[in-house]
């Protein structure tokens, strides 16, 4: 679909809604969510640009992501999408600027382009040029980014409380360490979705920073660089979250190895106490003809007796030894 916006005194404002149609020349902003391979041309030989293609979008060197042409500054970064789902992606965005138009082109429509836009349409200041228009891009892509942090964080904080369960009854509070497990795991997946955006994010801040292609204010450049450092703040937080997802998977596993290791000593002590017994039954079992026990009155008891004795011996030896 493609879409294109004009700067309106009351805020941003929706030109086209979808098919191919003649770009307004008063454009600002030319958005292609999903767009056919007959929208891509006729934006193409309309503004005589070349828009990189879905996997010329996905390729990871810098120099295909970050570079200037005909006076415009092409710069794809990797977003992170559908983070409130079970089923987090990541995917490109390539962001075309000049000085006239940005053009934005992408494949799945992410939550930030939809907060900017109903922001933008109610505030004039938000939109009043290409390079605002991305700078709001910028913030509302690392607020969602922010968002999902300190969603994780939340949900980290509830795991390590499940699993550090001090002063609880370990009988009476049950862990459920696989539901744990996965819980952990997704928030790491979630948390290196995040981290790679940060990441290409960053990238085309220095970039834009570092440019001289496209005019832009002391304002609009203050404005970038204060979104640089929230997302090198983001990136601090992010690692920090990625270190707690590995301490808390490492713990989860260790228990997981205790209850193993208790089950396993359980069959243990359950096996010695039971030898005893095994041995006493053995010796009675045998047919020889000249057992004092075979013809006394008490020798069935008396069996019985050693071997419930020979069990109660051992219990009491392996309670006081804190074995059980």
């Amino acid at each position: 679909m493609l879409t294109t916006y004009i700067a309106h005194a009351r805020g941003l404002a929706r030109a086209t809604a979808s098919g191919v149609k003649r770009i307004p020349e008063n454009t600002i902003w030319i958005d292609l969510l999903e767009p056919s391979a007959q929208e891509e041309r006729a934006v193409e030989e309309e503004l005589g640009i070349d828009i990189p293609s879905h996997e010329e979008m996905r390729e990871i060197e810098t120099s295909n992501r970050l570079y200037e042409e005909d006076g415009m500054l092409f710069m794809t970064a990797t977003v992170a999408a559908k983070l409130d789902t079970e089923r987090p992606e990541s995917t490109a965005i390539t962001f075309i600027l000049s000085n006239d138009r940005l053009i934005t082109n992408r494949y799945i429509d992410t939550r930030p382009f939809r907060n900017f836009v109903s922001y933008a349409e109610r505030h004039p200041a938000a939109c009043n040029s290409p390079v605002v228009i991305l700078a709001g891009l910028m913030d509302s892509i690392t607020e969602r980014i922010a968002d999902t942090l300190e969603r994780v964080g939340n949900d980290l904080e509830a795991v390590s409380g499940s699993i550090f369960q001090i002063g609880q009854n370990k009988h009476k509070a049950k862990r459920d360490l696989r539901g744990l497990l996965e819980r952990i795991g997704f928030n790491g997946e979630l948390n290196s979705k995040a981290r790679e955006s940060l990441v290409s994010v960053a990238r085309i801040l220095v970039f834009l920073q570092q440019s001289t292609m496209v005019q832009m204010n002391d304002e609009q450049r203050s404005r970038f660089r204060s979104i640089a450092t929230d997302v090198a703040a983001l990136s601090d937080h992010s690692s920090f979250l990625g270190s707690k997802v590995s301490f808390l998977l490492e713990a989860t596993l260790g228990l997981i190895n205790l209850e193993q290791n208790n089950i396993i000593k359980i069959f243990s002590v359950a096996a010695v106490m039971f030898m005893p017994p095994t041995l006493i039954a053995s010796v009675y079992g045998m047919n020889f003809m000249h057992m004092p026990e075979l013809k006394w009155m008490f020798g069935y008891p008396f069996a019985l007796s050693l071997m419930f004795g020979s069990i109660l011996g051992i219990y009491i030896y392996f309670k006081r030894r804190g074995w059980l």
